[in-house]
């Protein structure tokens, strides 16, 4: 398998993660989302929990495949948008990095 050409990363830190935005690049170019998606959290699967982060009971979110199928209608527009082929790999590439950098509200503590 080829090296992901999607980076993922949430643009805040520390105790402040809901005041972010996701900035995503493909191949090194920026690519931008609906305002929807651009500044909450993209609900992938994992454990977000700032207290318990090795704890099952705190997985949550949308494995890969049903991510995929519910988003498919943004992610088709923005591929489109961005030049990026519309294909079964670019589509999973765009899902492992922006599940990477995930986050969820309370997952860093800072509203404990």
């Amino acid at each position: 398998m080829s090296a992901n050409p999607f980076t993922a990363k949430w643009s805040a830190k520390g105790h402040t993660l809901c005041l972010g935005h996701w900035i995503i690049h493909y191949q090194g170019l920026p690519v931008v989302l609906p305002d929807k998606q651009a500044e909450h959290d993209m609900d992938t699967y994992g454990n977000f929990s700032y207290l318990f982060p090795d704890e099952d009971d705190f997985i949550e979110g949308t494995q890969e495949d049903d991510w995929i199928e519910q988003n498919i209608d943004w992610l088709a527009e923005i591929f489109e948008q961005h030049a990026i082929p519309l294909d079964e790999a670019h589509l999973r590439w765009f899902y492992q990095a922006v599940n990477a950098a995930d986050w969820r509200c309370g997952s860093c503590g800072g509203c404990i």
